[in-house]
């Protein structure tokens, strides 16, 4: 474990529960996913904080999902805002904005047909895809039945929610 992620995990254990909920929801908006991270420290160490949230996430139900993907841009869109979690928005699409015109209009007319069969924004881990492998997965996600394609939702929040967590840890 660095410094610096040792210093961040001991201000997480031992901060304010309201200070440590803005730092958590930023990784995942989730009240009940926030609230479970919470309820464990202290941690003795990043990999355990990091196994409780993988656990959490995973077992969120789909009201809760429904909450932290609310807090969610649709992929493709202008992040904006100076928050934690728009700057990691920004970083996580960087691939989609260097995309050609055609693939980022296939994408915003994807993410129409998407969001009308299914009710909610289009959710998959971006950081390291490229716009062509982010729109083939939506492509082919737009084909699930709804039960599949919120466990997929489910497992992509859980991914997404680790990456963030980790450059939490990091800063």
């Amino acid at each position: 474990m660095t410094e610096t992620t040792a210093e961040r995990l001991e201000e997480l254990n031992h901060s304010p529960a309201d200070h440590a909920a803005a730092q958590l929801a930023a990784c995942n908006a989730a009240t009940r996913w926030v609230g479970e991270v919470l309820a464990g420290r202290p941690y003795p160490d990043a990999a355990a904080l990091l196994a409780a949230a993988d656990r959490a996430a995973r077992n969120l139900g789909w009201a809760d999902v429904r909450q932290a993907l609310d807090a969610h841009p649709r992929i493709g869109d202008q992040v904006t805002g100076g928050s934690a979690e728009a700057a990691w928005s920004r970083r996580e699409q960087a691939g989609v904005g260097d995309s050609a015109a055609a693939t980022r209009d296939a994408l915003r007319a994807g993410n129409h047909d998407y969001e009308q069969r299914f009710g909610h924004v289009f959710l998959i881990r971006a950081a390291g895809r490229g716009a062509d492998e982010i729109l083939a997965e939506l492509r082919r996600r737009l084909g699930n039945q709804p039960a599949r394609e919120r466990a997929e939702v489910t497992e992509q929040l859980a991914q997404i929610t680790r990456l963030r967590l980790e450059r939490l840890l990091a800063s």
